[in-house]
């Protein structure tokens, strides 16, 4: 497809005859959004799979850019712009109007920057949005059954046009089968398990109930074992945050794994928070990967 160079401002201000005010050739919505009323596609670029590092959090002192989130997989870019004849909706509005979509669909918002360069982001991870300076600018995620999808938003406060970049890949999945998992507890003592919660919350996703399923087979299978259940997480937030929340989440997977017939008795919950980490927490992938709960024999 065809890409648009973006300059300074110039967010969405593609070279467009006037008249032309429908969508690009080839251009469509992407699923998770419809679109601003009265706007159309004036470009868009995708790719099968690619790398993208969309922006998160706040800047923090003697930061030059915002840290990121890397994502690899299938990635869309959606140029819009306001019709002619109609009155531009405000960088604000457009970013309140996706910011209330994203919430209603289940989305966590990220990352927010309400106004014209409120941070930098890196040009190189997330590219043809801007010249690094956000505006109005929004990060958004997505996570439904395994699949993660995030989105970089823009709008341009001048004349209400606004752009998205989309990447999705794979949530962690779990691969250990199971009599893998009563195998390992056997032998090595402990096994992992990627369950999957609400963003912040010890509340357990709907797509984590055969992995708890299994695992409650193992302990079945193995029925001489006590087992310590272990909430860890990454290093994002504040320690005490991170302490109070992987308690939380072993509670719960214990209270899920009683809820399938193993016995309270056999079981006591644990939190780690980010003290115990299997992986670099510099990573969106080793955050992943400390974001687990263990099951430790005793």
């Amino acid at each position: 497809m065809r890409k648009l160079a973006l300059g300074a401002m110039a967010l969405l201000l593609a070279t467009v005859p006037a008249r032309a005010q429908e969508d690009y050739e080839s251009c469509k919505d992407h699923p998770l959004f419809t679109r601003f009323p009265n706007s159309y596609i004036v470009d868009c670029a995708s790719s099968q799979f690619d790398l993208r590092k969309f922006p998160v959090g706040q800047m923090k002192p003697g930061e030059e850019v915002l840290r990121s989130v890397e994502v690899e997989g299938p990635t869309w870019r959606i140029n819009f712009q306001i019709k002619e004849g109609t009155t531009p909706p405000s960088g604000l509005q457009l970013m309140r109007n996706f910011e209330t979509a994203a919430k209603k669909a289940g989305g966590t918002v990220e990352g927010q920057w309400p106004g014209w360069c409120k941070a930098n982001y890196d040009t190189e991870g997330m590219p043809d949005m801007g010249n690094s300076c956000t505006s109005f600018g929004l990060t958004m995620k997505f996570v439904k059954e395994a699949k993660e999808t995030w989105v970089f938003f823009q709008a341009n406060d001048a004349d209400g046009s606004y752009l998205m970049t989309v990447s999705e890949r794979e949530a962690m999945k779990q691969e250990v089968a199971v009599n893998e998992i009563a195998d390992q507890l056997k032998k090595d003592g402990f096994v992992s398990l990627y369950v999957t919660f609400d963003t912040g919350k010890a509340t357990i996703s709907p797509d984590s109930a055969k992995l708890l399923d299994d695992a409650a087979a193992a302990l079945k299978a193995a029925a001489e074992l006590k087992v310590e259940v272990g909430g860890h997480t990454d290093n994002v937030g504040s320690a005490d945050a991170n302490l109070k929340l992987s308690q939380e989440r072993a509670q719960a997977v214990m209270a899920a794994l009683v809820k399938r017939g193993i016995a309270a008795g056999r079981m006591t919950a644990k939190g780690y928070g980010q003290t115990v980490p299997v992986a670099d927490n510099r990573t969106e992938d080793g955050r992943a990967k400390n974001r687990r709960v263990e099951l430790v024999k005793k």
